[in-house]
């Protein structure tokens, strides 16, 4: 089975993504995780013992990729 991780996780790794892209100016929070799973973007792919959700790794980068552009803009980044 594929590991699964937590949203704060989730947020770090997506962190980690965009601030490749964006010389550390963007950065993921929680409360982004929690946005786009709400808007469908991301699948809950199970629970953890404290009934939280988690989160498959390529399901993560599919979220992010997805939110990029727009997140991006929002930092000052990309076409207006």
């Amino acid at each position: 089975m594929a590991e699964l991780y937590t949203g704060t996780q989730a947020a770090q790794l997506a962190t980690q993504w965009r601030r490749a892209l964006s010389a550390n100016a963007a950065a993921v929070t929680l409360s982004a995780i929690c946005n786009w799973r709400d808007r469908g973007h991301l699948d809950v792919a199970g629970l953890d013992d404290q009934d939280r959700p988690l989160y498959a790794l390529d399901a993560i980068a599919r979220a992010e990729l997805a939110t990029r552009s727009r997140a991006l803009r929002l930092v000052g980044i990309g076409a207006p």
